[in-house]
């Protein structure tokens, strides 16, 4: 069924005979500002536009800061820290590299797993992820500019060498010819 028309008496008051037809509300929308406005260019009209978010440019600016300080994580741009224990303990000054590949996301949960597991059993070592653009395939653990622990290369899919490794056993290893 159409719509009915209104009736010629009910007016711009809605059939309200009691409100005049300026006090009643209208709806406003960004075309009719701008009808507005074109109409009436000579005094601007304050009216609050429906259905506009306020403080959208801030969440979106924190959504920004967000990503900026994943990408840092995952690029290695972390602080270094020097040593906790006033300058002496077993990873004094050492800095261990983690390079992994960014093919799949099973490099980076290996990688993260590592980090931890070396920060918590050598105090005031420093672990970098991924400090310059991994090589494909890549999974590598190596102090830096010296020394590798790990090194597995041009891994293809399912990627069998690295998933074949116990995590554990791998990080216990690292920490033992650190300590010693």
């Amino acid at each position: 069924m159409a719509p009915r028309k209104r009736k010629a008496d009910e007016g711009q008051a809605g059939g309200n005979d009691d409100v005049p037809a300026a006090v009643v509300e209208k709806r406003v929308t960004r075309g009719s500002l701008k009808r507005a406005n074109v109409a009436a260019e000579s005094e601007p009209a304050k009216v609050e536009v429906k259905g506009k978010r306020k403080g959208g440019k801030k969440k979106k600016e924190e959504k920004e800061e967000k990503e900026k300080e994943i990408e840092a994580v995952e690029n290695g741009e972390e602080k270094v820290e020097e040593g906790v224990n006033g300058g002496e303990g077993p990873g004094k000054g050492k800095t261990v590299v983690i390079e992994h590949c960014k093919q799949c996301n099973s490099f980076k949960t290996r990688a993260i797993q590592v980090k931890n597991g070396l920060e918590n059993g050598i105090p005031g070592i420093a672990v970098v992820i991924n400090p310059e653009k991994p090589r494909r395939g890549c999974f590598e653990i190596r102090y830096e500019g010296g020394e590798k622990f790990i090194s597995l290369l041009d891994m293809k899919r399912p990627f069998g060498p690295m998933k074949a490794l116990d995590m554990e056993k791998v990080i216990a290893d690292i920490v033992d010819k650190i300590k010693a």
